[in-house]
């Protein structure tokens, strides 16, 4: 059964990204969902068949398209856009200056509304299987997984544009007639659904699960939980779940930071959750894949001849490398920032850095040599796969390696923030949460730990990850820190705009 579900995993995954591959960004706006075509024919008393839905769902979740990322974590003070080129509405979007016709906004709303629609599909197919399934817990795990997942994507929405529609059907044209739910709302609406979804989940690690590895599972919807509480300060909620996560034994961090964003770190005891995928080892054929190509540096110099180089549209900012040049980081800044020559001048043109640590340079640990290029000084190293670990005869920027969405270091540095913000804690203190982060990156241990502290770690830890920063500061009121390097940032900017597209076709939006 576990090789069945492979291959139609395979099948299926392949086919959605040999789309994405084929089709411009444009273009895959405009075609129809891809998932399980179900009809009045289906048999549903064929519960052999009860997975297919899930497998359906997983695989659209897998596919993100290249775009949803960097809408989501452009913004904020530990990373920049890439700066000359085409796609000027993106650069403009991370100056805070918002364009509502701009294509990515209406591409991204798109592809997740698109997604949470497919998961519920699933969720209904499921339940028609589950009356006559042998196992009612079973069904009601896999509906618990589509759940998890639609729940991400729609908190997802929620960070970027507030007040959004919740979904309650696989019926999209519900959306002409709903009422928008506050940001507040969607994330409580999140909360309880993950309580709903843990219930029904086994108590594994990821990578423990043997019928769909990597799968989601009890701590995945914790997670998620503890993440949309955390966006409505309810922080007795947060030390809740991230309580029960920390309790349960099934996550350490992985002492080797830098290998565990690369092929090294596939699956390990520190995800949480995971964008998995493969080219099963083989050096041409099938594969499933993300276009990493966008965070990487244009101009390389691989250790690997012929590996392919990136877009070069996503930049650690100087802001957030001089932040831990100054804490005194390695570990965590090594694995974070490819350097450029370039780079290195305009850091060393500062007389407080004139002099750096000699192990900065424009050649990574794995021996890839990062060369100047025009849009960027630096380039995100938590993206970067080195050459040497690319599959022999794979030449793409990344192939091969997972995209990790939340690791237990977020969920420890929640923990710290819920507890030293007044919530009270059934598994360890706040001290005890940093000090386990701070001693994976080689830093002395702290006592009582201020929240400044633990913003100041998980700026360090979580920086071109997801926009925790950029979400962090909004929630606290922090706007100062969002306003550098010629930005201007206030508190009306806090939210996108409705994509104009959109807005054409739903009153609602319209109205708000």
């Amino acid at each position: 059964m576990i090789m069945k579900i492979d291959k139609i995993f395979i099948r299926v995954t392949c086919m959605l990204a040999a789309l994405l591959v084929t089709a411009s960004c444009e273009d895959v706006l405009d075609e129809d969902p891809l998932n399980t075509s179900f009809t009045e024919e289906t048999d549903y008393t064929n519960t052999s068949n009860m997975i297919l839905p899930l497998i359906g769902t997983y695989a659209e979740f897998q596919t993100r398209s290249w775009a949803e990322f960097p809408l989501v974590a452009v913004r904020g003070d530990d990373v920049n856009h890439g700066g000359l080129g085409d796609q000027q509405d993106f650069a403009e979007t991370d100056k805070y200056n918002y364009n509502k016709d701009y294509w990515m906004y209406n591409s991204v709303w798109q592809t997740y509304y698109s997604d949470i629609f497919n998961a519920h599909s699933a969720m209904e197919q499921i339940e028609k299987y589950k009356q006559y399934a042998a196992s009612e817990a079973l069904a009601n795990q896999y509906i618990a997984e589509a759940q998890t997942m639609r729940a991400f994507l729609l908190f997802q929405l929620s960070r970027l544009w507030g007040s959004v529609f919740i979904p309650e059907s696989s019926d999209p044209s519900l959306l002409l007639v709903s009422d928008l739910a506050t940001k507040e709302e969607v994330m409580q609406h999140i909360s309880d659904e993950m309580d709903e979804a843990a219930a029904n989940l086994p108590s594994v690690h990821p990578n423990e699960r043997t019928d769909i590895t990597g799968g989601i599972t009890k701590y995945t919807a914790l997670a998620i939980k503890a993440l949309a509480n955390l966006e409505i300060e309810n922080y007795q909620k947060v030390a809740e779940a991230t309580s029960e996560i920390i309790s349960s034994g099934k996550f350490t961090l992985e002492q080797d930071y830098y290998n565990l964003f690369k092929v090294p770190g596939k699956l390990n005891d520190e995800n949480i959750l995971e964008l998995q995928y493969s080219d099963f080892g083989n050096g041409s054929g099938d594969q499933t894949s993300y276009l990493f190509a966008f965070f990487g540096p244009q101009n390389w110099t691989p250790a690997v001849s012929g590996a392919g180089g990136g877009w070069g549209f996503y930049e650690p900012s100087l802001k957030y490398i001089k932040f831990m040049l100054d804490r005194g980081e390695t570990t965590r800044l090594e694995t974070s920032v490819l350097f450029t020559d370039r780079g290195i001048e305009e850091l060393q043109s500062d007389a407080d850095y004139a002099t750096l640590p000699d192990w900065i340079s424009n050649t990574t640990a794995s021996g890839d040599v990062i060369n100047d290029y025009d849009r960027a000084m630096f380039a995100s190293g938590k993206h970067y796969l080195p050459s040497d670990q690319l599959t022999p005869g794979r030449t793409s920027y990344g192939n091969n390696k997972n995209f990790i969405c939340i690791r237990y270091a977020e969920i420890l540095l929640m923990h710290a923030e819920a507890i030293v913000q007044g919530a009270s804690s059934s598994s360890i203190t706040a001290d005890q949460a940093v000090n386990l982060v701070r001693s994976r990156a080689g830093l002395s241990a702290l006592s009582g730990v201020t929240l400044d502290q633990v913003m100041d770690e998980k700026f360090a830890e979580l920086a071109m990850e997801w926009g925790t920063r950029y979400y962090d500061m909004i929630r606290l009121g922090r706007y100062d820190e969002l306003s550098y390097d010629g930005r201007t940032f206030s508190e009306s900017k806090t939210y996108l705009p409705y994509p104009q597209n959109q807005v054409d076709q739903l009153p609602k939006l319209a109205q708000d």
